[in-house]
């Protein structure tokens, strides 16, 4: 694992396939040929949570783009609108009841934890005991860079608990998502020309959504990465006055950053109709990113894909367009 000239052929198309600027997590790309046999097992019994977010519906689209049959878990799968070869299944870790219908026939699972799902014993680690009933086989869970040694984040709850099962996992733990300023503070920066998040003079180094999907994906189709914490990070580590620079070249006109108070950043997140448990874990990142705790740059994400990763200025330039005055919610 870990080298691009050693993955099968369509794979490989995948990994240097360039993205589209239209959608944040789009890929370009004509289907690649399906594998043909002993290349990969049927991934008919793959389940992918969050399957609308940034990881788990560019996750999809991998799965899509190659070929391979998935099944995409949503609270309302009727309203879902998907490519071939996905199979919407209704899942909702608050309601226990979805959960035997989704993990019908899996074995392999991608795990989110829902930014408004807070309580994980509650929600999450049912899901887990029903998976584990239900014969899936391995979970890859989407975790947080440093969780493994912060124990106040939901993310290591969820950990633990696969520690200590009989399943196999492998954990991603990525650093502060790019895609955060074309979601979360998106209207911030198209409306106010402003990065309002709490952070001070501590470094982040940003990774792009789309490079942790390509790990998720390698992880659930090919062998080596059972019982693995990667942690996934750009190959830079910057301030928010950094990515302010970044973005005022980009853009081409000035990008300020705030740095408001913890309270400030609750009281606009809030009134952006936020919820409250998210606004409170996402200030719990910002602090830790404060106090340095979100710079560390490791090799992980290079290494497995075999190349470097995005940058922070080819996001920008990626997407520019989201952050022009005038263009509409996504």
């Amino acid at each position: 694992m870990g080298r691009l000239n050693a993955f099968p052929p369509f794979l490989a198309v995948l990994l240097r396939r360039p993205m589209n600027p239209s959608s944040p997590t789009s890929p370009v790309e004509s289907r690649p040929a399906s594998p043909g046999a002993g290349q990969l097992a049927t991934n008919a019994d793959v389940l992918v949570t969050g399957a609308t977010g940034n990881v788990g519906g560019e996750l999809v689209r991998l799965f899509g783009a190659a070929g391979l049959p998935v099944r995409a878990a949503v609270p309302e799968p009727e309203q879902a609108r998907f490519g071939d070869g996905v199979e919407p299944v209704a899942l909702d870790f608050r309601r226990p009841d979805t959960f035997a219908g989704a993990l019908d026939g899996v074995r392999r699972v991608f795990l989110v934890r829902p930014p408004a799902i807070a309580d994980v014993k509650r929600t999450l680690l049912p899901f887990l005991d029903a998976a584990e009933r239900a014969g899936v086989e391995h979970v890859v869970f989407l975790s947080l860079q440093g969780a493994g040694r912060n124990p106040l984040v939901p993310h290591r709850t969820v950990e633990k608990r696969l520690e200590a099962s009989g399943l196999a996992w492998t954990f991603l733990r990525p650093s502060f998502f790019m895609q955060n300023l074309s979601g979360t503070h998106r209207a911030d920066l198209r409306d106010r020309s402003e990065l309002f998040v709490p952070a001070g003079r501590g470094r982040t180094a940003f990774v792009d959504a789309r490079d942790v999907a390509l790990v998720a994906f390698l992880a659930l189709t090919e062998p080596g990465h059972e019982r693995r914490a990667y942690t996934l990070t750009g190959a830079e580590a910057l301030t928010y006055a950094d990515v302010a620079a970044v973005f005022t070249g980009v853009l081409g006109r000035p990008i300020r950053y705030a740095d408001p108070s913890l309270v400030a950043f609750w009281r606009r997140m809030r009134a952006q109709g936020h919820p409250a448990a998210f606004v409170a874990v996402t200030s719990v990142l910002y602090t830790a990113g404060r106090f340095g705790l979100a710079g560390s740059v490791t090799d992980d994400l290079a290494r497995l894909l075999g190349r470097p990763p995005r940058t922070l200025r080819t996001f920008a330039e990626d997407y520019r367009a989201l952050w022009e005055p005038g263009t509409a919610a996504a």
